[in-house]
């Protein structure tokens, strides 16, 4: 293996040729020198190097190598009286970058460390709604972050906003915007690991030793298991620690396994996911207040017993997809790549005949009851309940069921008959009142909290799931909305009354971190359009909407997505200039680094473009790629990192 100082001088060696200066030996001059005017620098924010050679006047090269001693860039000077100065666009890894500069013989005359690069999660347009959110997010959430100790071992999570217990639901959810400020991810699902059942299952919640709450599993429950394989694959994406994954590679899988054996979660004869018959992924079955047969108190049915109305739920088995096919990429690590085969394989199966089952043609119907049931005072047909707007970003719909969940949800939204404020429906129409019994508490009644409440987790989703699907306009729409909901008093809840009021303060925290990390999903996946293609950015696409904003006009943006547990980041700067008169060429130019090897670019273009002149990358001309979904257009470039320059010509 070459050492790493020995691969460096191979790649100036190999710089020195594609820059035009000639091979001579490599040596210091003495009082040569540069010195960056910022020792820690953000992603392509340009710093002012200084740059001092003896008793010299003429150019100069300074060529920079990232934290993985990669190319990042070569920027010629020119010095007057020993003293010169060039603007440096930093690119590449995190972590300390080196130079060497070089004179026109060829020759070097220093070398050495030249800053720091660091990254943080950013989006910079201009435009409050979109530049405010990321903050407005984490302080959310800095009031869900819950840490204690069990069994003599610190954990840390998200809690839910209606219980102080660190439920693996919750917090899975959550880690679409914790991921980027938080660094302590693991100890929660170790927990969870710990508390494991020998069949594979596991708990809704873990211990709280300190109120004498025990690990508790609410048995009408089926979706615990792929939601806790989702949430270890997307931590191992998070910090790129593949040991770790594979520690609890074998964990996972028993959780899966449980799912696809057991008798009260697998409906062995339809090939599905099966469960009581609750309000989409919620934990309380239909009918009447009753009395838990382990409390002796009125309460819903949380329970299984002769007389469990059983039914398909649509949400239970898209997310079992989704993590089948993320188990599978972390058994391929494993060298498992047989078994990862046949998990892909059922995921496809599954998909197909949920669809046969489900699929109305515009959504998923919300319970298929195994039994023949009809709920008085609601048309099921119509019900559209809040998992398809998760399913959109689960990877397992096709482009037509994405987009037409979407139209159900934008045809709802403009309904004249519509009295909601949004239609970020908990479920559409709602169920009568008592249909889940809930002794008088909020829930019971029509628009209230899941049954028909309004919930911007729901929004959130919808809004990222349009970015994807080719509706960038209405994902802008709801994070507008959104922001001015938040705005409005500082607050954010799990659920909101349709006409907009909010539930008793001591009933939900103002502070809902599910919701909130659902928005914040949007806008850096969505609308900044950054998205991580492997472990840790290592591959990522780059796909800036900004132009799709409906009520701004945004013209240049500055966005990176920085995972804080690891070095793992991409950024970008992204500009559009139209033309100055009819006839002219309108430019789109984008610059985007990252800590990975490739990126792909993906080019929104103006609704009025009529043709692509030209496409560039690193001031090389690209053959023109267009990708159509809906009605948007985009142009493709793929390109190795960390260098990466676009420039896309219109008429």
């Amino acid at each position: 293996m070459l050492r790493p100082r020995r691969t460096l001088l191979l790649a100036l060696f190999a710089l020195l040729l594609a820059v035009g200066l000639p091979l001579t030996p490599l040596r210091a001059q003495g009082g040569a020198s540069f010195t960056s005017t910022r020792p820690v620098v953000e992603p392509l924010s340009p710093v002012v190097v200084n740059v001092s050679i003896a008793n010299y006047s003429g150019p100069a090269t300074l060529l920079v190598f990232d934290g993985r001693g990669r190319y990042a860039g070569s920027f010629p000077l020119t010095l007057a009286d020993g003293f010169g100065a060039v603007e440096v666009s930093p690119r590449g890894a995190l972590g300390a970058h080196w130079a060497a500069l070089f004179l026109p013989s060829g020759a070097q005359v220093a070398a050495g460390t030249l800053y720091r690069l660091d990254a943080s999660t950013t989006v910079r347009t201009g435009v409050p709604a979109f530049d405010e959110l990321y903050d407005r997010v984490r302080g959310f959430m800095a009031a869900k972050r819950l840490s204690y100790q069990l069994e003599g071992r610190p954990i840390t999570g998200y809690r839910s906003p209606d219980s102080p217990l660190l439920w693996l639901r919750d917090h899975y959810y959550q880690n679409r915007a914790f991921r980027y400020f938080e660094t302590e991810l693991t100890s929660l699902i170790e927990a969870n690991l710990r508390a494991q059942a020998a069949d594979g299952s596991l708990p809704d919640f873990v211990a709280r030793p300190e109120w004498n709450i025990p690990a508790l599993r609410t048995p009408v429950e089926a979706d615990v298991e792929y939601l806790y394989v989702q949430l270890i694959y997307e931590t191992w994406k998070t910090t790129g620690d593949t040991a770790w994954m594979l520690r609890m590679l074998p964990s996972a899988q028993k959780a899966i396994n449980y799912t696809l054996t057991s008798p009260v979660r697998w409906e062995a004869d339809l090939g599905l996911v099966k469960r009581p018959f609750t309000i989409d992924t919620w934990d309380f079955e239909y009918g009447p207040t009753t009395t838990d047969p382990h409390t002796g108190r009125p309460a819903p049915r949380h329970w299984i017993d002769e007389q469990t109305r059983w039914g398909i739920f649509h949400g239970d088995n898209t997310g079992l997809a989704e993590a089948l096919r993320a188990l599978a990429l972390m058994e391929e690590q494993a060298g498992q790549s047989e078994l990862a085969a046949q998990r892909r394989a059922l995921a496809n199966d599954i998909m197909v005949r949920l669809n046969r089952l489900s699929w109305n043609g515009s959504f998923y119907t919300h319970h298929i009851h195994l039994l023949p049931f009809v709920v008085p005072g609601v048309d099921e047909a119509r019900q559209l309940s809040l998992s398809n707007a998760i399913a959109l970003n689960r990877g397992v719909l096709s482009v037509e069921q994405g987009r037409a969940i979407l139209a159900e949800y934008q045809r709802r939204l403009n309904d004249p008959a519509r009295t909601a404020f949004a239609e970020w429906y908990s479920i559409d129409p709602p169920f009568p009142a008592g249909a889940f019994g809930f002794d008088g508490r909020l829930g019971e009644r029509p628009g209230e909290y899941v049954n028909g409440g309004i919930m911007p987790l729901v929004g959130g989703e919808l809004s990222r799931g349009a970015f994807r699907y080719g509706y960038e306009a209405y994902g802008f729409d709801i994070l507008y909305r959104y922001h001015e909901l938040i705005t409005r008093n500082g607050s954010t809840y799990l659920w909101y009354y349709p006409t907009g009021g909010i539930a008793p303060a001591d009933e939900f925290l103002p502070s809902d971190g599910w919701g909130s990390s659902a928005m914040l999903g949007a806008l850096i996946e969505g609308a900044a359009g950054l998205n991580d293609d492997s472990i840790t950015y290592e591959v990522a696409t780059v796909s800036p909407r900004w132009l799709a904003a409906p009520r701004d006009q945004v013209r240049s943006a500055y966005a990176v997505a920085r995972y804080a547990a690891s070095a793992g980041y991409v950024a970008y700067r992204w500009r559009y200039d139209s033309p100055a008169g009819a006839g002219g060429e309108a430019r789109i130019s984008l610059e985007a680094t990252g800590s990975g090897a490739s990126l792909r670019i993906r080019v929104l273009l103006p609704a009025t473009a009529r043709e692509v002149r030209n496409v560039t990358l690193n001031g090389q001309p690209v053959p023109v790629q267009i990708e159509t979904i809906g009605l948007s257009r985009y142009v493709i470039v793929a390109a190795p990192g960390p260098l990466v320059q676009v420039q896309v010509t219109l008429r």
